[in-house]
């Protein structure tokens, strides 16, 4: 593939830069970056900001015409999401809503499924988050035990997910239940959607070491939710979460990469002024971790055409996954080595709490990024397994 613009790519290009021009600006553009879907900083001013961008369609940029969208392509997706990093704009608060759950809803919703929700996630009007791992159903999803049956014209749920990611903001949860004990581990689960708000869902933060709470334990006590709010089919609900998981692979990869960049650079900014960059063994690992940006960016488009070919991302997305995680994680631990005794001294008076500084908040949050959204060893077993054809793991008796 071709990745220089044509030009109508160029001028969709400039049409991106201008917008972002003329609208990020004052306090949103003052809010930077930040650190992710699940940053709460500054989040009314976020909130605002999503739904200006949903005003003008740039929240489901990809979705049919019919459901309020651009039908953008994904050159056109990725060119967006490349300018709106380039920008340092704002963290997209609407991710688990307009990344995960619309593209599932597209695929297997009914018309009347995506008439009720699609709207609602354009306008940022309601938040999604979402059910999957619990505590012993992580990487192993197959096992969760969380579990719904009908009562009449309702699914009634019981049951503990956990690392639900801004739950205690959401308005809606995609969540995966299951629905048949007697059936295999990967058959019997339905894709619920399950409203927040009511009596028989409670929300608990996890506090982080970052200081912060944006995970939460969500509790399920006879939620109830309508009969009709199944994703797919009854009982054939694990190929729906499967979709799900590949539309986390999907355009934003390069906006990523592009932040990465940006974080490194800080880096190598404070390992310039401090003096630490004069030392051979960090200016070792700084170009080190220039050459991993590298080669995020061309295994990033190299995903990018199998997706542009085939329409969906296969296993080898775990390549990415994998390596990324990993990247990052080392490249915490070399922002704290760069920082030296400094990396110890917080801000704030001791008792009054703290304030991390971005590169502290990052190593720490990175410890964490070889478990979520898949952990490395489920990683390392789809790229021997389904990408590499070996043999597939013994299963532990």
């Amino acid at each position: 593939m071709d990745f220089r613009d044509t030009a109508e790519e160029a001028a969709f290009r400039d049409e991106v830069r201008s917008w972002l021009a003329e609208n990020l600006v004052g306090e949103f553009a003052a809010l930077g970056p930040g650190g992710g879907p699940a940053d709460e900083s500054g989040y009314e001013v976020r909130l605002e900001w999503e739904r200006l961008l949903g005003r003008d369609k740039w929240v489901g940029m990809a979705w049919p015409r019919e459901y309020g969208g651009r039908e953008s392509g994904i050159v056109d997706q990725v060119i967006f999401n490349e300018e709106y990093a380039l920008a340092g704009a704002p963290a997209r608060i609407s991710f688990f809503g307009e990344g995960l759950f619309a593209p599932t809803l597209i695929a297997y919703g009914t018309e009347e499924q995506k008439q009720r929700f699609l709207p609602k996630i354009q306008a940022v009007e309601e938040l999604w988050c979402q059910g999957y791992s619990e505590p012993n159903a992580g990487s192993d999803l197959s096992n969760v035990q969380t579990f719904g049956v009908l009562d009449g014209e309702e699914w009634v749920i019981n049951g503990q997910k956990t690392w639900t990611t801004l739950a205690h903001r959401a308005d809606w949860c995609f969540c995966i239940t299951r629905t048949n004990r007697d059936a295999p581990p990967h058959k019997g689960i339905s894709y619920l959607l399950v409203p927040m708000h009511q009596p028989g869902v409670e929300t608990r933060p996890l506090k982080q070491m970052t200081g912060t709470a944006e995970f939460n334990e969500v509790f399920f006590d006879d939620a109830r939710t309508d009969k009709s709010m199944v994703l797919g089919q009854v009982d054939d609900g694990w190929k729906v979460a499967m979709a799900t998981l590949g539309f986390e692979r999907g355009t934003a990869f390069l906006s990523q990469q592009l932040g990465f960049a940006r974080e490194l650079g800080d880096v190598i900014a404070v390992a310039q002024k401090n003096g630490s960059a004069e030392g051979a063994v960090i200016r070792q690992r700084l170009a080190e971790a220039y050459v991993g940006v590298q080669i995020m960016k061309y295994n990033g488009l190299r995903m990018l055409t199998s997706l542009a070919r085939n329409g969906v991302l296969g296993p080898e997305a775990s390549i990415g996954k994998l390596f990324w995680s990993t990247w990052h994680r080392n490249l915490g631990e070399l922002a704290m080595d760069v920082l030296g005794a400094d990396g110890a001294i917080i801000e704030g008076a001791p008792g009054a709490g703290y304030e991390l500084n971005e590169l502290q908040r990052s190593f720490m949050f990175s410890r964490s990024e070889t478990i979520y959204a898949g952990a490395s060893e489920i990683q390392r077993n789809i790229i021997g397994e389904r990408v590499l054809g070996l043999p597939r793991e013994p299963k532990s008796k």
